[in-house]
C-alpha cells in the first residue's frame, strides 16, 4: 500500500510495474547441448522377467527384514501357486510392473498369501529390476495395509 501512495494516480503505479516487467531478462529455450546432456528421460522396454524370477529376492529380503527389524526367526521355506495377476495395469507410459500372487510356507509351518510386483528399473539406483512384496499377516509396519491391499494392482 505504501508503494501505491507514493504515486498520485493508480495509472502511474501500473505504468511503473509494467516498466519493471519490461526490464526483466528474457527466458530462452534450451540450447542443443542442454537438451541432449543427460535429459533423455526414462526409456522403459517393458521386458520384465516372469514371477518366479523374483522369489530368491523375496526370500532374502523377507529374512533380512524379519531378523533385522522385528527380531524374528521367521523364514520362507517354500512357495506355491505363483501366478501372474497383472502386467502394466495402468496406462502404458507408467513404469512397467508385473504383479504376482502366490503362497509362502514359513518355517513355523504356516502358509500365508504373498503379493509382489517386479518393477522395471526399480532396483538400486535404477540399474536393475526391483521387487516389492507383502506377506499377508506379516506387514508389521503397515506399509501395504490392510491385508496387503496396496501391494496389489
Amino acid at each position: 500500500m505504501r508503494f501505491l501512495k507514493t504515486f498520485k494516480t493508480p495509472v502511474a503505479a501500473i505504468a511503473v510495474l509494467l516498466g519493471l516487467f519490461a526490464l526483466a531478462p528474457v527466458a530462452h529455450a534450451a540450447n542443443p547441448l542442454e537438451m541432449n546432456f543427460w535429459l533423455s528421460g526414462p526409456r522403459y522396454d517393458g521386458n520384465l522377467p516372469p514371477c518366479e524370477a523374483a522369489l530368491p529376492s523375496i526370500t532374502h529380503q523377507f529374512a533380512e527384514k524379519e531378523g533385522t527389524f522385528w527380531n524374528s526367526s521367521l523364514r520362507i521355506t517354500a512357495y506355491g501357486k505363483i501366478r501372474d495377476i497383472a502386467f502394466r495395469p495402468w496406462q502404458s507410459d507408467n513404469i512397467p510392473r508385473r504383479y504376482c500372487a502366490g503362497e509362502v510356507q514359513l518355517n513355523d509351518h504356516t502358509t500365508r498369501p504373498v503379493y509382489f510386483s517386479i518393477v522395471e528399473d526399480g532396483g538400486l539406483a535404477g540399474f536393475t529390476d526391483g521387487v516389492e512384496f507383502c506377506v499377508v499377516g506379516l506387514d508389521r509396519n503397515w506399509a501395504f495395509n490392510p491385508a496387503c491391499r496396496a501391494a496389489k494392482p
